[in-house]
Order: structure tokens, then sequence, then C-alpha cells
């Protein structure tokens, strides 16, 4: 079998799509693709017609033909084969066999045609391992970014507590008079560790200032170095510096909208029938523990755009063990739903309206039980001295739940600097217009329930509340879910597509 082409095409000849497996000029397979509809004989029911020099092998998809073009002593038998697995391909790709659908996929097309033919001969590949090859998932290629991830967190680890140790060798050496360690020969006669020195605090200067053009080279005199620990500068300006690094990495995690975006985009197929499931939450919590208020509301927006999908039912399945309460909307059957689990209209021969979000169920959770809190957060702030030692964590009580793009907000004194971090698991930002320190963790969930952060600021502990805590998840609290769809009229099933969505309306611990 020797397989000169493989096209789709429309009904006049029209190539959308076409794959040479042989050196053909664009003119030559234009010209065949041409000709082929006026070959064709509407009697017969042949799915090949031949010329003097090929074959054509065809199969009509609805507007459009899959054809091949063969040698003419190929095997008719293996090109019907082959005819049957390229049909088959196009509408793994293709949501409808349409031209504009076609040509939006046709390199996706191109490539899997690749996997079934080479060289003008068929491969030995059924459908799964065409999708297996075209998505070319390599397992190297994850555990290479598995371990890439692993070392960066290490060396933040790592920065940090280099950071810490020179931070506290400051503060002791200020208590006791004297220099700092690594920074003394300023002005004397260790030129060695005065270099030294002055090229960290250089390099950690510039590094404060990413907003302002490059300086000209600086003076490398012994008082730029000593200015570090002058007293009429801020405790925390060593720490200043290497944070500012921190904060240029965590850049992409302080854009809150465009994550939420991220986390909460629509399905990419949305079904003629689709639903959005959407819950909010309103909690408050005391800094010693209790739960002063929770209070969540959660609705069912059924949204259809296809007339003949509008006489319907949801079947919810309710597993819910809170006591949470439920309310269908006025025209939904509420005796069917509380005998059957099932939203339909009161009168079965009206239909749902068209093209329009409509709530057909909404319930509400309102408790003061502290087992139902999803995050629990413990702020313990001491003081120290002048300063105080602030120790946070978190808990996810509901493994269930999936908490993407969470941020931790701790307010600070004003006009005492940043603080000073200690062990922290995630990322943070601080936010020195706002007087904040946001704690921010990319997910958590079953595997990642708790952690904790540590840090140092000159403050009293009721400068640390309220705590604020954000997030958005695409897992819903309450274990309400819509699991089928059917036509009233003979209870045939409906495909559908949900979109679950659960946010923060306010999440504080005062």
């Amino acid at each position: 079998q020797v397989l000169l082409a493989a096209a789709v095409c429309t009904k006049a000849g029209k190539a959308i799509v076409s794959r040479q497996f042989v050196e053909m000029t664009r003119t030559r397979i234009e010209g065949l693709l041409a000709a082929f509809p006026k070959l064709m004989n509407t009697g017969k029911q042949h799915t090949f017609v031949e010329t003097e020099s090929v074959r054509y092998v065809y199969q009509p998809m609805e507007k459009l033909y899959m054809v091949l073009i063969t040698t003419k002593n190929s095997n008719i038998l293996e090109d019907l084969e082959t005819l049957r697995l390229f049909s088959r391909v196009i509408p793994e790709y293709c949501r409808a066999l349409e031209e504009n659908e076609i040509s939006e996929h046709c390199f996706d097309l191109i490539f899997a045609f690749d996997e079934i033919v080479a060289l003008g001969y068929r491969e030995n590949v059924n459908l799964a391992q065409i999708r297996t090859f075209t998505e070319m998932d390599s397992h190297e290629e994850k555990v290479f970014r598995a371990v890439r991830e692993t070392q960066e967190r290490e060396a933040k680890a790592e920065m940090r507590r280099k950071a810490k140790e020179l931070q506290q060798a400051r503060r002791d050496a200020e208590r006791q008079g004297k220099k700092a360690p690594g920074f003394g020969g300023f002005g004397s006669s260790a030129v060695s560790g005065g270099t030294t020195a002055a090229m960290i605090t250089e390099t950690i200067i510039e590094t404060e200032k990413p907003k302002v053009a490059p300086a000209p080279a600086r003076p490398s005199g012994p008082s730029k170095a000593l200015k570090l620990g002058a007293k009429g500068k801020e405790v925390d300006n060593f720490v200043d510096k290497l944070k500012s690094e921190g904060e240029n990495i965590m850049t992409s995690v302080g854009k809150r909208s465009t994550e939420a975006a991220k986390v909460l985009a629509p399905p990419v197929n949305v079904e003629s029938v689709h639903m959005k499931i959407e819950e909010k939450i309103s909690l408050t919590c005391g800094r010693d523990g209790g739960l002063q208020n929770m209070e969540l509301h959660g609705m069912i927006m059924l949204h259809i755009s296809d007339e003949k999908f509008a006489r319907i039912r949801l079947h919810v399945e309710n597993e819910d063990k809170r006591g949470v309460q439920l309310q269908t909307h006025p025209n939904v059957d509420k005796k069917l739903f509380t005998s059957e689990s099932q939203i339909g209209l009161k009168n079965p021969e009206k239909s749902f309206p068209i093209n329009s979000d409509v709530g057909v169920l909404k319930w509400r959770l309102q408790t003061t039980e502290e087992s139902f809190i999803p995050l629990t957060i413990n702020c313990w702030p001491s003081e120290s001295g002048n300063s105080c030692d602030v120790n946070i964590e978190y808990e996810l009580q509901e493994e269930s739940l999936e908490l993407n793009d969470v941020i931790i907000a701790i307010p600070l004194p004003s006009g005492v600097g940043a603080p000073v971090i200690g062990e922290i698991d995630g990322e943070y930002r601080h936010d020195s217009r706002r007087n904040l320190l946001e704690w921010c963790l990319p997910v958590i969930d079953a595997k990642n329930k708790s952690g904790s952060l540590e840090f140092s600021i000159a403050g009293q502990p009721n400068d640390f509340f309220p705590v604020q805590v954000s997030f958005v998840s695409k897992k819903n609290y309450c274990n309400l879910q819509v699991t089928k769809v059917t036509q009233v009229d003979g209870n045939s099933p409906v495909r559908f597509s949900t979109e679950t969505t659960f946010l923060v309306d306010k999440y504080e611990i005062l």
C-alpha cells in the first residue's frame, strides 16, 4: 500500500487540511482534490473512485469528505481500514465537523495523520496510541521540574537562615556596644575583611532600589558600609535588602486577580446545559479560639443554550451532614425535590429559560460550631524586649477541600521597618504601603494541610490583629453536586458541564 495524501475537503473539492506523504506539489494535490467531486457517481454506493493514475478512497462526514489518495495497485481493504482510522481521529480533536472547526485544529490533525502514516505506509497504531504520541507526556520532564523546584526551595530557605543569623549577630553586637561580626576592620588595617563586607553591602543595597535607574559607582570608603548599623537607620535594614529579592520573585503570586482567574477559569468544553455551583463564606473567629460566627451561602445557577434541552430535570446528590438549609426556586417542584432529589419545574410542559442564568437551588449554613471551620488560623504574638515575636500557623480541618492562592494577611505596626522572617512554609511579601505581611501559599490540601510562619518586629501583641484570609477553590464546602441531567420526556440522559467555585466574602481572626 502506498498512500499519497490524506485530506479533509468540502463537497466542492476545496481542501481544508491536506497532508502529503510523498513528494507532491501543492498545485498537483489541489488539482486532484478539485477533480474528485466530478468523478463521483451519485447513483452508486461505492466508497472509492479511480482515474488512470490514482484511486480516491473517501468517507462522507456531514458537509465534508475524508479522502485518501492512493496508487491504483494498493490494497483496497487496507485502504478502507486506514480510512476508518482517519475518520475516527477527526472527532477526537474537533467538536464539530465543520470547516472553521477543522481549520482551527489543523495542526493537531496533521500531527495525528503523521502518526498513522509514515512515508506512504500505514503504521501499526490505534486511536489511544495516537493520542499518547501527540501529547508527548514525559516522565523525565516532570522529574526534572520537581528536582528544580526542590532546589529552589532549599536555596530560599538557606538565604532566610543566613539572613536571620546575620541579623541576630548584629543585634547581639549592638546590645554589647560592639561592631557586628563580619563588619569589623573598616577604618582599620583589616582591609580584606572590610572589602568583603563592603562588597556584600553594595550588592544588597543595589537590590533595594529596583525602581531607580542604576546609580554611578559609589565610594567604597568604610563610612558607607558602617551606615548599615548606624543608629539613625531602621533596625531591619539589612534583611530589607534580601527580602526585596524575595518580593521580585513573588510578584506573580501577588497578582491576586490573575491567579484567581486562572483557578476559576470555566471548563474548556461548556455543554449546552451548564451549571455554576458557587459558595461564599463569611467567618469571624476570636484570637484566643472560638468561632464567633460562620455563615455560608451557596447556589446552583442553570444556563441552557440549546432549546431542545429546555425541558430537563437535575438529579442532585446531597451528602451534607452539617444541617444545611435548602431552598428551591418558587417555580421548581418542591415535592419532587424532597422525595427524589430532582430539580424540575412544577409544570412539566414548561421549559427553563434559554441563554440566561437561572438560580434553581440555594442553601445556607449558619453556625458557631468550631469543628465546622474549614481552615483554622492560630496567631500567637509574644513580647520580647522592645520587639514582638509572632508565631502563626494554619491547619486545614476539611481535608476534602483544595484551597488555591491562599493569602494570610497580618497587619504590622507602622514606621518600624520590615519584619525579620524566621521559619516559613510557603512564601511571603511585605507591603510597606499598607503595613501588611502577606503569607502566600499556592495550595492547601490534604497533602499540605498545615504550616507555620515565625517573624520578629517592633510592636505590641494587639498590633497584629485582625488577621484576614482569602482563597479560591474549585471544590465546594457542602457536599451538594449535580450527578445527572435527564430529559422530561423519555428520561434520556443529557450531557452537561459544571463549574464549581468556593470564595471568601470575609474571613477574619479578631
